[in-house]
């Protein structure tokens, strides 16, 4: 069964970025699945496996445009070290909040005395994205998976 949309996939893979180093793996531990055509994961991605049967593996390379798209100088933000209400803040910390597209990722990227540099980019953000993938799994959605928009794993209550 060929991968399109209202299917229910799974796929081992790795993930690396420009410079080689991995980001993430599947590879040990359980596979990725997710419903194909629904948004639940980045576009170049789900477009590189449409067509694709059990079995198949490839690489590609996805644009960061079709990945988490490229980073948006206005989510960088300098705020007051007071808004952290006397929490410690180090560069490096990510924490959730509300973004202008939803919950996303910040990053503190600066502090200088009093103000702290935060990135509200997803950490990907600006970066091409190379995925070695395997399909090891293509089935019909069910009607319950459809209606919610995403694939139910085991013990999933709705």
């Amino acid at each position: 069964m060929q991968i399109s949309d209202k299917k229910a996939v799974s796929i081992h893979y790795t993930l690396t970025n420009d410079a080689g180093d991995k980001l993430d793996s599947s590879i040990g531990a359980e596979p990725l699945t997710y419903l194909h055509g629904s948004g639940n994961i980045i576009p170049g991605l789900e477009n590189a496996l449409e067509g694709k049967d059990v079995g198949d593996k490839f690489t590609v390379t996805i644009p960061a445009e079709e990945a988490y798209g490229e980073k948006q100088a206005e989510m960088i933000q300098v705020v007051p070290k007071s808004m952290f209400d006397g929490m410690p803040v180090e560069v490096g910390m990510q924490f959730q909040a509300q973004v202008s597209n939803g919950p996303g990722i910040i990053t503190v990227i600066a502090i200088n005395g009093d103000e702290v540099t935060i990135d509200g980019n997803h950490p990907l953000a600006g970066e091409a994205l190379t995925f070695d993938v395997e399909v090891t799994d293509v089935r019909e959605a069910t009607e319950d998976e459809l209606a919610h928009g995403h694939v139910h794993g085991e013990g999933c209550q709705h």
